[in-house]
């Protein structure tokens, strides 16, 4: 095996993404080194890059990307549960509540990630990919879909008398309107661009408006916002029926002012989540087998993985980005 490999790496705000030439890493104690198949590009990265967020450790630079897919061609030490050729994915797997370690051992969040030739994963957060599902479909499960489906399932307790409303129909967005399809819920898609109602309305939504504020004949059991643009979160407090559940994914501002008053004596439950557990992701992938998920997926250049994050940022996308570092035409897209 070669020694070096290319990977897309962030050591501050000033100098962005950069792809660079490194070695390739070797896998210690309950890890397995994947050849990356698929890398799934989210909003979180946006965020690091940009500087809104600061969830990295210490480490930099630091590969990027935590969407990842791909086949082991290397066992570290004492590893036993997984063998080389094996497909799998690195489950995100953060544990509720939210811990230290959840962030530690997070490939391309806590330690570098999969955009990149090759990835070190820990054997804990690995999942084998079932038959049928193809590398795209599982990197995007980690996140886009199993974050959907923690929120929507178990934060939201949907069933199939459930009115859901479901604000931002990006990549985590239309996954959630599927997963609360699938059990039996109507589900109301919410979005400020008009493009995306197609996509809602084909993944099983019944009605798209730009705001809460245009369905105000709904009366919603259950509100997941994965925009979370402050003004989003204080809307639908509002727009909820008496006991009914408010699940917070998204970040888009750090802050939001609510009616406590509508809170309190209305009794609306707010629960903030991230991430999914490494059984959900099992989960996920195994109903995307059955073929009750599709994600909804887009193929871009390996090298224009910085312009697929910027058009994220912009909103100019829908379902969700990938790219596939082993196509060697991957690298001329951008002349790097």
């Amino acid at each position: 095996m070669k020694s070096m490999m290319r990977a897309f790496q962030f050591a501050d705000v000033s100098k962005g993404l950069e792809l660079r030439d490194v070695p390739i890493p070797k896998p210690g104690e309950g890890e397995v080194l994947v050849q990356v198949r698929a890398a799934g590009l989210c909003h979180t990265d946006c965020n690091v890059i940009s500087g809104k967020d600061d969830i990295l450790p210490s480490k930099r630079p630091m590969t990027l990307g935590h969407e990842i897919a791909g086949v082991i061609v290397e066992l570290g030490p004492g590893v036993t549960n997984f063998s080389v050729n094996d497909r799998v994915v690195s489950g995100i797997a953060i544990k509720h509540p939210v811990t230290v370690d959840d962030v530690v051992t997070t490939a391309g969040i806590g330690y570098d990630g999969g955009y990149a030739e090759f990835v070190v994963i820990t054997t804990s957060k690995a999942v084998r990919i079932p038959d049928g599902v193809t590398f795209a479909q599982a990197a995007v499960a980690t996140d886009a879909v199993a974050t959907a489906y923690h929120a929507v399932v178990v934060e939201g307790q949907v069933s199939a008398s459930s009115n859901i409303g479901i604000v931002g129909l990006g990549g985590l967005g239309l996954s959630a309107v599927q997963i609360a399809s699938y059990m039996g819920a109507k589900v109301y898609g919410i979005d400020i661009s008009a493009k995306k109602y197609v996509a809602a309305l084909e993944a099983g939504a019944s009605v798209c408006a730009k705001t809460l504020d245009k369905l105000s004949g709904v009366h919603f059991d259950v509100i997941v916002d994965f925009a979370g643009a402050g003004t989003t979160t204080a809307a639908a407090v509002k727009a909820l029926q008496p006991g009914g559940r408010l699940v917070l994914v998204g970040l888009a501002a750090k802050e939001a002012t609510l009616n406590t008053y509508e809170l309190v004596s209305r009794g609306v439950s707010l629960k903030g989540t991230a991430g999914s557990t490494v059984e959900e992701v099992a989960e996920v992938l195994g109903l995307i087998a059955k073929g009750k998920i599709h994600p909804i997926l887009e193929e871009i250049a390996f090298a224009d993985i910085p312009k697929g994050l910027d058009r994220i940022t912009k909103g100019d996308t829908l379902g969700r980005l990938h790219a596939d570092p082993t196509k060697t035409w991957m690298f001329a897209s951008s002349g790097v």
